[in-house]
């Protein structure tokens, strides 16, 4: 079977919007500043956007409201063709946790990292339904560690629920993820070292105290 490629899918929607002269709303799920910095830069040529934060799997509580602020702080800093705003959604580690059970020492990048996109894509589409959008799509892609397939397939299933069309994309490819990195630089982002859940962040305390006896 040939996969699928997003990026491909993404150049003809923005193809055809050029060549309509429409720039649409857009609903654009983020993780963390760093990862929407280089996704901001590219859509706000071809979208409206409104940054929708929602991760009720952020851990600790003081990591979440680092994330937030400093989501902000790029969005108030970063130069856009087209407006961007950001729509702050609720803190509910509850919900992560009711959706883990069972699956806790899953290796990340596993079924408990596809439950947590799921999760977060479900309340995006539902806000985007919500909100009249006329896409919504997320920055989780443009990390090597998250399954751009697997995100894809989730969107475009939700898509179909809710009446909203999901943005295809794979925002590592032409380098997304390297500019990511340039832009987090250059606005001085801070850049945590573990995807965001407690699971994850053991998971990576763990491998930096064995790359420390290795040495």
């Amino acid at each position: 079977m040939n996969r699928i490629n997003y990026q491909k899918e993404l150049d003809k929607v923005i193809n055809r919007l050029e060549q309509q002269g429409r720039v649409p709303r857009l609903l654009l799920h983020s993780c963390c500043a760093p990862c929407s910095s280089y996704v901001l830069e590219y859509l706000s040529r071809y979208f409206e956007i409104t940054v929708f934060y929602y991760n009720p799997n952020i851990y600790p509580p003081e990591e979440f409201g680092m994330r937030v602020e400093e989501q902000k702080r790029l969005i108030a800093q970063l130069p856009a063709e087209h407006p961007i705003s950001f729509l702050d959604g609720p803190y509910e580690p509850e919900r992560f946790y009711e959706m883990a059970r069972g699956l806790e020492q899953v290796p990340e990048g596993g079924e408990r990292c596809f439950k947590c996109y799921r999760l977060r894509l479900t309340e995006t589409a539902e806000m985007a339904r919500a909100g009249k959008y006329d896409y919504f799509t997320t920055t989780l892609s443009i990390s090597p560690l998250k399954n751009a397939e697997k995100l894809n397939e989730i969107g475009g299933q939700l898509a179909k629920d809710y009446g909203v069309d999901y943005l295809y994309s794979d925002f590592k490819k032409r380098n997304g993820y390297k500019r990511s990195t340039e832009l987090s630089r250059e606005y001085g982002l801070y850049r945590q070292d573990y995807c965001g859940c407690v699971f994850s962040m053991r998971e990576r305390r763990t491998q930096q105290k064995a790359a420390v006896k290795e040495i």
